[in-house]
């Protein structure tokens, strides 16, 4: 996947995204062009190799967040008129990266010889969450505000000119079981349609969900093999270690998996990410990133059978449809007429709310999975392209 393309001329006008620099590539492509840093962002840049680089271009008005660099070369560039936010030594992430995470960064020492689950960076930052969010530490605040805008910045760089479909489901759903596999083949046809399938980016319906986009390019067997070695570990417990481990393993025997996001939260440290999402927007802040996952989500969210998180996410997309605030009405397709309408009678409400409003017609309820594909490609104008970042393997 190409990283973000950057405008490199600083007195090309723009948006601050065209002078972000967030690779050691780019800082030396935009430095040997112009030998001018000037009004760059210089984000997670390892730069302590570029000292003679760094003192020889101009970095007037230029932000270097969170890089790496000789002690010389930082005094230097802020007596120039530089701004150097330094590296936070001890963390178990960076507030100040320039990309998603991935599966194997989070899950990095997973295995019985690194120390299993506990050892891994997701592990270490959910601790880290855990030890700073109840004790009013402004300044362990502003580092998750500050991690989570630069995530929300790295996904908005992915998925542009992405048409997105989210789908919500509930965490508990197992391996093994139909619903899964039913979740599973909606990833796939979501992602063979040309739409970028994003989740919550945690186990169960989501697992399913981003599985199927990557099962996409490949062979159709390669699915149903895939569910049954991974219904040897059906559930994150009592073992995310075995959990995330029966996923590693399908990956290593299928490779070459297609794209998909997951955009999961600290916030319910007990639900681990899953593997299968290629990109991770992985956030503190649970509002933060269920709002953004709806608002991204421009070719609709199908809403698989959940409980109280899903019926949230429900409602917390229904109200811009409501009122609009983010233009036209975005589907909605809830799966499993029993479930939304005796179970959990969410769709009378839904109904209620659509009735004389715009979003009447972008609304549906569906009985299986295949309706629920079919639905939102036609709510949301036909199959698309795969330009986007997101889409490119």
């Amino acid at each position: 996947m190409p990283t973000p393309e950057h405008s490199s001329d600083p007195a090309v006008p723009g948006t601050t995204s065209d002078r972000e620099i967030e690779t050691l590539a780019e800082f030396d492509e935009v430095v040997a062009a112009h030998g001018s840093l000037a009004g760059h962002r210089v984000q997670a840049v390892d730069l302590t190799a570029r000292t003679e680089r760094l003192l020889g271009a101009d970095v007037e008005g230029a932000i270097f967040l969170g890089c790496p660099m000789d002690e010389r070369a930082a005094a230097e560039v802020r007596a120039r008129g530089a701004l150097v936010f330094p590296p936070v030594p001890g963390l178990p992430f960076d507030p100040y990266r320039g990309h998603l995470y991935t599966p194997d960064e989070l899950f990095d020492g997973l295995s019985d010889e690194g120390g299993g689950y506990a050892a891994t960076p997701d592990a270490r930052a959910y601790d880290w969450f855990q030890r700073t969010k109840a004790d009013g530490d402004v300044f362990a605040s502003m580092l998750r505000a500050v991690h989570d805008d630069s995530v929300s910045d790295a996904l908005d760089e992915l998925l542009v000119g992405a048409r997105v479909v989210g789908v919500m489901g509930g965490h508990a759903m197992a391996r093994g079981t139909d619903a899964y596999a039913g979740a599973a083949r909606l990833g796939r046809t979501l992602a063979r349609s040309g739409l970028t399938v994003a989740t919550g980016g945690g186990p169960g319906a989501m697992e399913a969900a981003n599985l199927g986009a990557y099962a996409a390019p490949l062979a159709d067997p390669m699915l149903d093999d895939a569910l049954q070695l991974l219904a040897k570990s059906p559930s994150f417990t009592p073992s995310i270690t075995d959990w995330a481990a029966a996923a590693f393993e399908v990956r290593d025997r299928w490779p070459d998996g297609g794209p998909s996001v997951g955009i999961p939260t600290w916030f319910y440290g007990h639900e681990p990410p899953n593997a299968f999402a290629s990109h991770l927007a992985k956030y503190f802040a649970n509002a933060t990133r269920e709002d953004g996952l709806l608002a991204r989500s421009n070719a609709g969210v199908i809403f698989l059978p959940g409980a109280a998180g899903t019926v949230q996410e429900i409602f917390d997309n229904a109200t811009p449809n409501y009122y609009e605030s983010r233009g036209e009405p975005t589907p909605m397709v809830l799966v499993d007429r029993t479930h939304w309408t005796e179970r959990l009678p969410t769709w009378p409400l839904l109904q209620a709310l659509a009735r004389e409003r715009s979003m009447a017609d972008r609304i549906a309820l569906v009985d299986t999975v295949e309706e629920a594909a079919d639905t939102v490609l036609r709510l949301s104008g036909g199959s698309a392209g795969s330009g986007s970042r997101a889409g490119q393997a």
